[in-house]
């Protein structure tokens, strides 16, 4: 109790020291806890099934030049699987088709909404092994019943009672309708669950919804259709993948069974994985987890710089504790004692700090994070084991110092500001604080530069000003009355009909055999629909040939240079009605259109048809007068009301679609950079700590040069020139590393920036500047203290 009360005392006469170390330790230890949170929900994705271990989605690719894995798989694979391998316990299927419109019929009206996660055909394996549970009826087992979530079942039918009633679906390719009657109400999905679908239809009616997802098609993958599988015990992914390739011999023809593969990919990847479709990769998740410890290593820091900073103040109370029989054990824990306090504190300002922060991070990571301390088991061990790691790192260096001073020397004032650590120590840690800052620093520097370089290079393609419209129903009668309507409204510069956009994320890929060659090429092509205003309304160009004819009774091709250079043609103009086969179907090639940016810049350009058939046209794109947009808008949902007046509406800007691409990279930066402002923050208290420090070491110094006729400039010199090189120091460590590792984000880009001197200097040069407005006060303070002050005890 005795510590206690005498380290209260001593923060409250040195208010300044105090409230500045708990500010930079509330910072750097809120951050810990952010991330902390972050992290743990990320890692708990998918977590909650029983048996995740022996869970396993199968992915499939189609073998070529290389090979690029996706999460479908033929829809009779499942069936074969569970007949030909005693290693499978369990398979279930699923298919998913998202954004689709749901209806409920009402008493005299019919409710609509749009799911954007939309629904889910399930069999009922894949419930029983994913926990779902159900909050009660029954599961959809018949043909034409559905299970829906608590959450749906009150969005659709309020507080009436849903089982039994029945929801209607429609297929936006074909405007295939069905009725599904409710058995069954599921508990509500959690949030660790990359599965967002709340409405789940039997298996059974997924042929009646889609014909394409026939039985026996062994040739079409789509990642709409997946599969589940749990594992005997025992049994591993490895073991099932050899024996893939025989499965492969024995269901397909042999002229093509060496280019089909399969593979199984655990629960737990799932989520990270985000060359198939994870949300989240692993190395970011350490990298956040590395950047929260260097933030609480900088706050510790910067504690340790100011509490030896002001050792040599308290030296006589050291030496008057010592005479009077003050152990030096007993000393270190009175400076232990005055740490924990403020690190406490700094602990309880840094929770309740992050949770006020929480909804900026769920909102900027579209997450669910929640920081509850009696509930979150994990969350409880972490905060106590945090806060002790904090305590003994940043407490026992100058609590040792100081309870090392000698009495004698503490009382006559002999002691040197070597007895209070070293000024070299307070340097190197000074250093270690700003390599820091500088690794933020010049990361954000690179991540914001690739960022405005895939934001603003040419794409290939026309995407501004470019509103995507949805076709939920694919007849000619519709798209002519719609293109009719639209061509006619004012601020309307183009009309197109196509499968997607020229960067999408929906992607279908199929087979090409050229001009008569013996079997198909070694490569998949991205397969587009498109009329023939496509070309013109995305302002594509034309390398050779000419565009796809108005009317498609015959089947023609469009190819991108880069299929050209695959099919090992010397010239575009080579492929000029060469007969084709794509997707099974044979057609010309009338044209070639230059290469365009088909994905992010994560990916290079791939081998890309562009074909016309209505059949294909689920979108319509909409050039618009970016000067008439408020007045065009209104309009085009006018026309589109008029042409489907059963559906929702619905739209899109083509050049948000595109920023989508860089969502996780656009988190990323706004990330560091928020990391980078900490640190530099917490950089900044601790050179202050170190300017006060030589400020006091050279009070004598400054006093004497000031009486020879030293200037101000030249005194403030002295410092800067100290401050000069250190930060010199902290750069020729930093930079080293921040390429070698920002070299390796930039490999995840196909098409990146190079790491340029600028940036470099840019980094320096903010850093410069920070640390002028950081020590420039105390500085000056300094030079223009009274020389007969400092010189007065002489």
């Amino acid at each position: 109790m005795n510590y206690l009360k005498i380290a209260l005392r001593t923060l409250q006469r040195n208010k300044a020291y105090t409230l500045v170390n708990i500010l930079g330790l509330t910072l750097g230890l809120a951050c810990a806890i952010l991330i902390f949170s972050l992290v743990k929900y990320h890692l708990s994705f998918d977590d909650f099934h029983p048996g995740k271990d022996r869970i396993y989605r199968v992915l499939s690719a189609v073998q070529g030049a290389s090979t690029t894995w996706q999460p479908g798989i033929p829809p009779p694979m499942t069936e074969a699987m569970l007949s030909d391998y005693t290693f499978v316990e369990k398979a279930g299927r699923v298919a998913t088709f998202k954004d689709q419109l749901v209806s409920v019929p009402q008493p005299g009206a019919v409710k609509k909404f749009q799911e954007e996660a939309g629904f889910s055909f399930a069999d009922p394996a894949f419930f029983s092994m994913m926990h779902y549970p159900l909050a009660k009826g029954d599961l959809a087992t018949e043909p034409n019943t559905a299970v829906i979530t608590e959450r749906v079942a009150e969005k659709y039918f309020g507080n009436t009672v849903a089982i039994g009633r029945t929801l209607r679906v429609i297929n936006r390719f074909n405007n295939n309708k069905l009725d599904f009657r409710i058995t069954g109400i599921l508990q509500n999905l959690p949030a660790n669950t990359d599965r967002r679908q709340e409405v789940y239809l039997s298996y059974q009616n997924l042929h009646d919804f889609h014909s394409g997802f026939a039985k026996d098609n062994w040739y079409q993958t789509s990642a709409i259709h997946q599969s589940y599988l749990l594992l005997k015990p025992g049994l591993t992914a490895a073991m099932v993948n050899s024996s893939f390739p025989a499965f492969s011999n024995k269901y397909y023809n042999q002229q093509q069974d060496t280019r089909f593969q399969f593979s199984l990919q655990p629960l737990s990847d799932i989520h990270f994985n985000t060359e198939i479709d994870g949300k989240v990769a692993r190395q970011h998740l350490w990298a956040l987890s590395l950047t929260g410890l260097f933030l609480v290593i900088t706050a510790c820091v910067n504690f340790i710089n100011l509490a030896t900073a002001q050792a040599l103040s308290r030296s006589k109370e050291i030496g008057i504790r010592k005479v009077l029989g003050s152990l030096r054990l007993q000393l270190f824990r009175q400076f232990i004692t005055e740490t924990a306090i403020i690190a406490t504190s700094a602990m309880i300002l840094a929770f309740v700090l992050a949770v006020a922060m929480l909804p900026y991070v769920n909102h900027l990571f579209g997450a669910t994070l929640s920081i509850r301390l009696f509930s979150d088991v994990q969350l409880m061990i972490f905060l106590p084991v945090l806060l002790i790691a904090v305590i003994l790192f940043a407490g026992s260096y100058p609590g040792l110092i100081l309870a090392g001073f000698q009495p004698v020397a503490a009382l006559k004032g002999k002691l040197s500001h070597r007895h209070a650590g070293g000024l070299n120590v307070r340097k190197g840690l000074v250093v270690t604080q700003f390599a820091i800052s500088q690794l933020l620093i010049i990361g954000t520097l690179v991540i914001a530069n690739q960022m405005r370089y895939a934001k603003h290079a040419d794409l290939g393609f026309q995407k501004d000003a470019m509103v995507m419209l949805p076709v939920p129903v694919r007849d000619h009668s519709a798209t002519g009355t719609l293109k009719a309507l639209l061509t006619a409204t004012p601020g309307v510069e183009g009309v197109t009909f196509c499968g997607e956009e020229p960067a999408g994320h929906e992607t279908y890929i199929t087979d090409i055999r050229y001009a008569g060659r013996q079997k198909p090429e070694d490569f998949t092509i991205y397969l587009k629909g498109a009329d023939n205003r496509y070309v013109p309304v995305f302002g594509l160009q034309m390398a050779a040939g000419r565009n796809l004819s108005p009317v498609d009774t015959s089947r023609e091709y469009l190819i991108n240079e880069t299929t050209v250079k695959k099919l090992g043609l010397s010239s575009p103009e080579q492929a000029i009605n060469q007969e084709v086969r794509i997707d099974g179907r044979k057609g010309l090639i009338v044209g070639v259109v230059k290469d365009f940016h088909n994905r992010s810049f994560h990916e290079p350009i791939v081998p890309i048809c562009l074909t016309s058939g209505l059949g294909w046209y689920g979108r319509c794109a909409v050039k618009v007068d970016a000067d008439r947009l408020s007045a065009v808008m209104p309009a085009i949902e006018s026309a589109w009301a008029k042409t489907f007046p059963d559906h929702l509406y619905k739209y899109d800007f083509l050049d948000e679609k595109i920023a989508r691409f860089y969502q996780l990279d656009d988190m990323l930066l706004r990330l560091i950079q928020f990391f980078a402002i900490v640190a530099i923050v917490i950089g900044c208290m601790g050179l202050y700590g170190l300017v006060s420090f030589m400020a006091a070491q050279k009070t004598k110094e400054v006093g004497v040069r000031k009486v020879m006729g030293a200037s101000v400039q030249s005194i403030l010199w002295l410092f800067g020139k100290e401050f000069g090189k250190l930060l010199l120091i902290a750069f020729a460590i930093a930079a080293p590393i921040a390429w070698y590792v920002m070299s390796g984000w930039l490999q995840n880009f196909a098409y990146r920036i190079e790491i340029g001197v600028g940036i470099y200097a840019l980094a320096v040069l903010v850093t410069i500047i920070v640390a002028v407005l950081s020590v420039g006060y105390r500085s000056v303070q300094a030079a223009l203290m009274n020389p007969m002050r400092s010189l007065r005890s002489e």
